[in-house]
Order: C-alpha cells, then sequence, then structure tokens
C-alpha cells in the first residue's frame, strides 16, 4: 500500500515517515502543496496524510482537489481541533481526521481501518456485486467502483461509495447515524453522527437523491426502494 504524506513541519513529516515504512508501507513525503500535487501524478498513492497549514497551498483545497481528480482516501492531520474546522475537512472529502499531537499507533489504527473498509468486498445484497446497479439516471458499477449520473461518470470518495452502495444494500431499512456511523466508518473512528449526515448531504447533491434518500427525523435515513 502506498501512503503519500504531504506535511511541511520536518520533524512530524520524518516522523511519519519512519513510522509508516516500519510498518510495511510504500511511503513518499512532500513538504510542500506543490511537491504534493506533483507527488500525486508520479507516486499514486493508495491514501494521503495531509497537513491542512502548509506554506503555499491550503491542505483544504488540496483535498478537494484531490477528491474530484482521485478516487484516494484521505486522512488531514493538522492542529486545528475546532469542531467546526473538523467539519470542514469533511465537507471537503477527507475520510478522518487525525490532531496534532499525535500518537503513531493512532495514525497506524485511522490508516488500517480505512485499508480494511476498502478491501471489503461484501456488504449485505451480495447479489448485487456483480452488475450494474441502476437507480432512475443513476448507474453504479461495483465492480469498477464507477458511479454515472445520466451517462456521466460522477467522481466520489471511497467513503461516500461505501455509504452509497451499503444504503442502496439496505434499501427500504430505515438505518440510524449511529450504524451508519459504525459500520461505514467503524467502531474505532472517533467522529460523531454529524460526519454521516455530512456525507449524505454530499450524496444527495452529487448524484441528485433528495428524494431517494429520505431522512427519518430523530432516527437517521432511508434509501427508498
Amino acid at each position: 500500500m502506498r501512503i503519500l504524506i504531504i506535511e511541511d513541519e520536518e520533524p512530524i513529516a520524518d516522523l511519519l515517515y519512519y513510522g509508516l515504512t516500519r510498518e510495511g508501507f510504500e511511503v513518499m513525503a512532500a513538504n510542500t502543496g506543490e511537491e504534493g500535487m506533483k507527488a500525486l501524478e508520479t507516486f499514486r498513492p493508495d491514501m494521503l496524510l495531509l497537513d491542512w497549514m502548509l506554506p503555499d497551498i491550503s491542505g483544504l483545497d488540496i483535498c478537494k482537489s484531490v477528491t474530484e481528480k482521485w478516487n484516494i482516501p484521505i486522512i488531514m492531520i493538522t492542529a486545528r481541533s475546532y469542531i467546526d474546522d473538523r467539519v470542514r475537512g469533511l465537507e471537503m472529502g477527507a475520510d478522518d481526521y487525525i490532531t496534532k499531537p499525535f500518537d503513531m499507533r493512532e495514525v497506524i489504527a485511522r490508516i488500517n481501518t480505512i485499508r480494511r473498509r476498502l478491501e471489503k468486498e461484501n456488504w449485505g445484497g451480495q447479489e448485487e456485486e456483480s452488475k450494474v446497479i441502476r437507480v432512475g439516471d443513476l448507474e453504479i458499477l461495483p465492480e469498477e467502483m464507477v458511479v454515472k449520473l445520466r451517462g456521466e461518470e460522477v467522481p466520489l470518495t471511497p467513503k461516500e461509495y461505501e455509504l452509497l452502495l451499503y444504503m442502496y444494500n439496505n434499501r427500504g431499512k430505515v438505518l440510524s447515524r449511529t450504524l451508519l456511523l459504525d459500520t461505514v466508518w467503524g467502531y474505532d473512528f472517533y467522529g460523531d453522527t454529524r460526519t454521516v449526515d455530512i456525507h449524505v448531504q454530499r450524496l444527495r447533491k452529487k448524484l441528485d437523491l433528495h428524494d431517494t434518500i429520505q431522512t427519518v427525523f430523530g432516527v437517521g435515513y432511508k434509501f427508498a426502494k
């Protein structure tokens, strides 16, 4: 698994580099946003560890750019710990969020959690996995992890795709926010249920699913049959 680190503080970048290399990951580190964007093209990472505050480009801008072009999970690493900052990072496409100072064991645990989720092939309703799924003007190609709206491919983050497929495979069922958080993000994810709300809002907007993903007030959501 290839991991790209974009972090301007060299001690932190070195800590991450050597810690992840020791765990068996193939790692590259960039100290500026510009270097990081070039590394994305050449290194082709499977995951991105991204600092929020870089000397040349905002980490949020990089996060937004990456999610629009690539299907790469992103973990934001930053000293900003306010809940509004976390929400902004998630809205831009980040999959997880770690605040400085951190313990390498936590970083590795977060990475492994995301990796396990990406490696899972069965999400319930396995009979849907081998064919194209059609919902109105929407097409889901599970084998390719591709989603199209009216014939045009729509870029989704890995977490958005996982949430969409899980809700579809459980269509007609009322799914609580806590259940979605535990199932799609994992029990060791440190976010809260607002994370689910943000991702549902993005799916509705990107895929025109305002009527299909229904809000069950006080509980969660339902993917209409």
